[in-house]
């Protein structure tokens, strides 16, 4: 029977608790701990050395893609098919190109005597630490039924939610580009013909009207420039996100704008929330959990305060002393965070606190698109309304003029 090294803390006092024991694997271990009302910070088997890295595979497979074949997946386990089978299967009815290769290549390897976890840590591209982490606990549990259950429920609610984001992306950034486009042929060739007309008439312009007029004048003789200023300034943009102190100021930036920072925050707190329940569940050690969940947070300032409540556990203190100086969960996740650790049903807090957030984000979303359309319906009104009557100032000054003569 294999020795593991643990270290945990009691649930009712927050001590540190470290120690050697032997048990049939992993999940036993915890489990047993969990009995003795100690929470798992971090189980490793004394000699087990970390695996090398594995070459990563090309292709990207879709959050719906993931989606729907762990629950295909999920179904035909829980039937009891064998597993090569049940890949088999899944990779014959795959029309994703690379993660029908992907498949292939996993089965190949289950067959040749890898873990499932083993062979689909060989394609991060298809799977993700959060993925492989869990598969492996069910492996090491005898639970794999379960936890792929778990995992289709939980990829499922991921995809959701970010078919939400994505939807409420879209929107406003099409509309935005449309009306650039319409500014823009306004601007290059439609004003220029009015331009000829006022020099014709031989009249004075109203001041709106040579406002718009030098601005389009700037813009047909300077064209080139300007779209070169665009694209660097795009390019300059991706350049400074990509940049570890770019992509903390434009995230903490983002996370401070009005309304946009609120469903920011509620999108991070439910994915933060379900990912977290959904590894403990597993049986995933907490310190691995939150390595999992900082490195799925999808923002920078959330990703660093997480590592820092990693460093904070790892030292013996409770998840929610470090929760609180992160700057972004608000006192009802704190405290029912701190409740679940009192009675050790911190996964089901995180479950409802997960289901709560996830509607909240909805709601948020939905809100910010009933707001936006509006406020761009009047904005663009204003601009494109305000070119068009500044064009036609001078036409109503000039029959003015010949109605009165």
């Amino acid at each position: 029977m294999p020795v593991y090294r643990y270290r945990g803390r009691r649930s009712d006092s927050g001590a540190a608790v470290v120690g050697e024991r032997s048990a049939t694997n992993k999940q036993a271990l915890a489990t047993l701990l969990r009995n003795e009302r100690i929470l798992p910070v971090s189980i490793v088997e004394k000699g087990d050395d970390t695996p090398a890295a594995a070459p990563r595979s090309r292709g990207r497979v879709s959050s719906k893609t993931l989606a729907l074949f762990t629950r295909q997946f999920s179904v035909m386990i829980d039937s009891g098919l064998p597993l090569t089978q049940c890949l088999a299967i899944m990779a014959d009815q795959q029309e994703n190109r690379h993660f029908r290769t992907v498949l292939e290549k996993v089965r190949e390897d289950v067959e040749s005597g890898s873990t499932l976890a083993e062979a689909m840590k060989k394609h991060p591209s298809a799977f993700d630490n959060l993925f492989t982490n869990m598969i492996s606990a069910g492996e090491i549990g005898g639970i794999l039924d379960v936890i792929l259950r778990r995992l289709s429920i939980f990829v499922e609610k991921a995809a959701k939610l970010k078919r939400a984001v994505v939807s409420a992306s879209v929107y406003p950034v099409v509309i935005m580009l449309v009306a650039v486009i319409v500014v823009f042929v306004i601007m290059i060739w439609v004003i220029p013909v009015f331009a000829t007309v006022f020099t014709g008439m031989n009249v004075t312009l109203p001041l709106p009207t040579r406002v718009i007029m030098a601005i389009s004048s700037f813009m047909t003789q300077f064209i080139l420039p300007i779209i070169a200023l665009v694209v660097l300034g795009v390019l300059g943009f991706r350049y400074y996100y990509k940049t570890e102190s770019g992509r903390f100021v434009i995230d903490r930036t983002l996370l401070q704008v009005p309304i946009i920072g609120l469903v920011l925050k509620k999108i991070a707190i439910a994915r933060f929330s379900r990912t977290l329940a959904t590894l403990l569940v597993s049986g995933v050690s907490i310190l691995e959990a939150l390595d999992i969940v900082a490195g799925t947070a999808g923002n920078v300032v959330l990703q660093s305060g997480l590592m820092k409540v990693r460093k904070d556990v790892e030292e013996g203190k409770t998840l929610v002393e470090p929760l609180k100086k992160v700057g972004i969960f608000p006192p009802m996740v704190t405290q029912m965070v701190a409740v679940g650790e009192q009675t050790g049903e911190l996964d089901q807090m995180l479950e409802k606190l997960a289901d709560y957030y996830e509607e909240e984000a909805d709601q948020a979303i939905a809100n910010m698109m009933t707001l936006f359309e509006p406020v761009m319906i009047v904005f663009l009104g204003v601009v494109i309304g305000g070119i068009v009557i500044s064009l036609y100032l001078p036409i109503f000054s000039l029959i003015n003029k010949l109605s009165t003569r």
